[in-house]
């Protein structure tokens, strides 16, 4: 069996379950591939991007791509829950003690009692690192499925992820270095990158996250 096979036979058992379905999209590589698999087969999919700093253009881009792409789908944006640590804590900004700390779980949590939909879908893979792997090998006997969160992708490689991507047509998403974790964050990479490509976003990083700006001014002068 295929690993296309295989996250198709996880996703059908769901299928049967509901004609609904959350999916927690990135819109990194792994997720734009877990939406490209579900989309045909449920009748109804919200997708929840979660954003460090909204209304950024060339995050916009992308997810105006997205909806033309798959037009059915309902898409929301909600805070990242790692904001939530950075606020209280200070990262790059005034601290702020009265802010409430949450996980993952939680957001999720919301998301399924705002809409509606039990069944949750992620692109995690066992690749990307051992807790993912020990966390995912203990729901393989279910078909990746634990308490409404279900994880199609587990077996998959980076591999299959780009040679699916390239099967289908998938264009890359944005990357802001060679790591293999390549989202938007508080790094010289991402930072670079947005200067040169997607100056205004990173002003609205800066604005958001004012001391963020040393990051740059700390390469600039070789201090770090």
């Amino acid at each position: 069996m295929s690993k296309v096979e295989q996250a198709n036979r996880y996703i059908d058992l769901i299928r049967v379950k509901s004609s609904e379905a959350l999916l927690f999209l990135s819109l990194g590589k792994d997720s734009l591939v877990l939406l490209d698999l579900i989309y045909p087969k449920f009748d109804r999919i919200v997708c929840v991007f979660m954003y460090f700093v909204k209304d950024l253009e060339h995050i916009n881009r992308w997810i105006n791509w997205t909806k033309a792409k798959y037009p059915k789908m309902e898409f929301v944006q909600v805070p990242h829950w790692n904001l939530t640590y950075i606020l209280r804590g200070g990262m790059y900004c005034v601290p702020n003690p009265d802010v409430k700390l949450l996980k993952l779980a939680d957001v999720v949590k919301a998301m399924q009692l705002k809409h509606d939909v039990y069944y949750t879908f992620l692109g995690m893979k066992k690749a990307d690192g051992m807790n993912r792997r020990l966390m995912l090998n203990g729901y393989e006997e279910k078909g990746y499925e634990n308490n409404g969160m279900c994880y199609p992708l587990a077996d998959w490689t980076q591999k299959d992820i780009l040679a699916y991507m390239k099967q289908n047509n998938l264009p890359e998403p944005v990357r802001y270095g060679n790591k293999a974790s390549n989202g938007i964050g508080f790094n010289i990479d991402c930072f670079l990158w947005l200067r040169s490509n997607y100056p205004v976003d990173l002003q609205k990083i800066i604005k958001a996250f004012p001391m963020s700006g040393r990051i740059l001014f700390e390469y600039d002068n070789g201090t770090k």
